[in-house]
Order: C-alpha cells, then structure tokens, then sequence
C-alpha cells in the first residue's frame, strides 16, 4: 500500500505489477476469521464475535501494486471492522481508500464517537481518509479499493480531510461510468502491463475525486478522467466485436447509446471512430497471418469483419506497402515483426 502524502502522483511507473493473493480457503475450518485479522491487520481491525469465529467464514484478496498506487480486489462474508485513533497513531498508512462495491454494500458506517455522525442505509461507494478513524459493518461482497495518495485527493479536492466517511450509491451516470470502469480494470489487470495498469488506477481514483466533488457541489473539471473512461468503454466493445461484419461507427452509436458529437470528439485523434476501427483490425490481421501460416488469407479476411479478400488487401497494402502474402513471408522467413503503419494511419491506443 502506498503511504504519506509525499507520493509524486505524476511519476512515470518505474517497474512492474507486484502482485499478491490471499484465500483463507487454505486454512483449517476453524481458523479462516482469525488468518483474515491477521492478514488485514496492518491496515485496519477486524473485530470477531465468539459466535463470528463458530460460524463459516469466506474471504480472499488479491493486491496489485504499481510504483506508489495499490488497487485491490476482494470478496468476502461480512465481518466489523474498525480503525482506532490508537491503530492510527501507530502506522503512517494517511491513504484515501476509496471502496467501489460491485456486489454487496457496507452500512453503519461511524466516523465520530457520535451516533449522529452514522452514515445513513447502505452504500455503494465509500471513501475513507485513513489518517481518521472508522467503525463500519461491511456485508458479504466483492469490492474493489483504489488507495489514493493525499497529494493527489488535494489536488482534485480542496478539502480532502472532509471526504472521511462520505457514501453515494450507483446512481448517476457518472457512478455508473465509474463501476463500469473499475469492473473492466478488474477482469484486465492481471494481463495489462505497468504503465497501462498506472494510466488505469489513476484514471479511476480522478473520476472517484470528481463525483465526490460534484456531490460536495465542487466546481472541479472531470472531463479528462471521464474522457478516459469512456473512450476505455469504446474500445472494449470494438474489440469485442471486431470480427462482426456490421461493426461500424453507426453499430457503436446505436449499441452503447453515446451523443454522436461526443464519440466523434473521442476519436478525432484517431482519425476518426471508422479509421480507428480499421486499424484494430488490420493490427489484428498482422498478427494472424505471423502467428498462424496455414489460415488462409480470405479466412483471416473475413474473420475479422472485411467483406471480401480483395477489400481486405487493398486496406492492407495501404496501411502496410505491402500485400499480406508478402507480409506472412517476411514474418515466416525471419521472425519479422510487425510492419510499421504508414503516418497517415492512426496509432493504436493502448490503455
């Protein structure tokens, strides 16, 4: 887990995912409460009752590490957990952790000694300032948490000390581009490689500042991170769809239900949504005729959504300055890797 609020929020990603896993299934029966306390007890208290040790217990974790930004994915049964003044004075975890609740929610959520300081019904959002203290019951679920450094929460965030405790549910459009985001970095983060994994916890922790801004009525600009998401959204269903004939910059429109001036706007770097679209999947065909020589080019053609062979080659050598045969005994020959594109061609965007 990152640490003080000394973190250079803008430094580039020096090494890979530290990556880490946690299953108190390997334990024995009645020791899976107590191995979880023990495993989480750097960071905050779990507090079991005499019958929560007598009755079945599930969780697991796994923990992404990237420079000085963590992100982890847990599911577990409901527990009580607490973080003390006195465990506070003790470490100098000042992190905001942000909890995003895909299934499963947290309630009675108390930051003050006071019961009027409760959070009132359930939420699926949570954000806490680890610098204060916390008692909460959190119910069986899956939740995914973004540890945010102070540097960053103050600059989106005049006030950040003020985010402790603070909930939303999924509500909004905005809440809702966040779960789908932080959902799609959860199912691609094992395979992402440092820096794309960075861009992507950071893209998360700007869009969880901006809706607790908006919801404290702040002025603060989401525009990029929202940006980001969405275009992240975009790409997740082309690629999804690449070998679908009718893909197109109309298909897109009418399946993900995007204002036309907006997706434009996304692409417009790219050449345009349609340019974009045929780049992937010239990028795609590249790869299929190194990696697999006895596919024929009129497969891997129509495979990818082109509607015929000679459609497919006229856009190949246009990208490439070369046919695909000739590619493919470039590649078969010497390990040649992939052909640069021509500059007039759109650059893939990774992240």
């Amino acid at each position: 887990m990152s640490r003080s609020s000394t973190v250079n929020f803008g430094a580039p990603v020096q090494s890979g995912i530290v990556h880490s896993h946690f299953n108190v299934q390997a334990k024995a029966p009645q020791q899976p409460l107590l191995a979880w306390r023990d495993r989480v007890g750097h960071v905050i208290d779990v507090l079991p009752s005499l019958s929560d040790l007598e009755k079945p217990f599930r969780a697991s974790i796994d923990r992404y590490g990237v420079g000085q930004l963590a992100f982890t994915d847990c599911r577990s049964d409901s527990m009580l957990l607490e973080r003390s003044l006195t465990r506070i004075s003790r470490d100098s975890i000042r992190d905001y952790a942000f909890h995003v609740f895909l299934e499963g929610d947290v309630d009675d959520v108390a930051v003050r000694a006071s019961p009027r300081n409760r959070a009132s019904g359930a939420a699926s959002i949570l954000v806490l300032d680890m610098g204060q203290p916390v008692r909460m019951r959190r119910n069986t679920c899956r939740v995914l948490t973004f540890f945010v450094p102070g540097i960053l929460a103050q600059e989106m965030f005049p006030d950040p000390e003020a985010l402790h405790g603070r909930t939303m549910q999924n509500e909004t459009p905005l809440t809702g581009l966040i779960v789908e985001h932080v959902t799609a970095l959860s199912q691609n983060i094992a395979g992402m490689g440092a820096s794309v994994a960075d861009s992507a916890i950071r893209t998360s922790a700007q869009l969880l500042l901006a809706a607790f801004g908006k919801q404290a009525g702040l002025s603060g600009n989401a525009r990029a991170a929202a940006r980001a998401a969405m275009f992240g959204r975009v790409r997740r269903y082309i690629q999804a769809n690449l070998s679908n004939e009718s893909l197109s910059p109309e298909s897109v429109l009418n399946a993900l239900q995007l204002p036309r001036p907006t997706l434009y706007r996304l692409f417009q770097h790219e050449g345009g949504l349609g340019a974009y679209i045929r780049h992937l999947r010239l990028r795609q065909a590249a790869d299929e005729l190194a990696r697999y020589p006895h596919v024929t080019v009129t497969e891997i053609a129509y495979g990818l959504g082109f509607k015929s062979s000679s459609d497919f080659t006229r856009a190949f050598r246009r990208a490439y300055d070369m046919a695909p045969q000739d590619f493919r005994a470039l590649s078969m020959e010497g390990g040649q890797v992939l052909p640069r594109v021509r500059h007039n061609e759109p650059a893939e965007i990774s992240g």
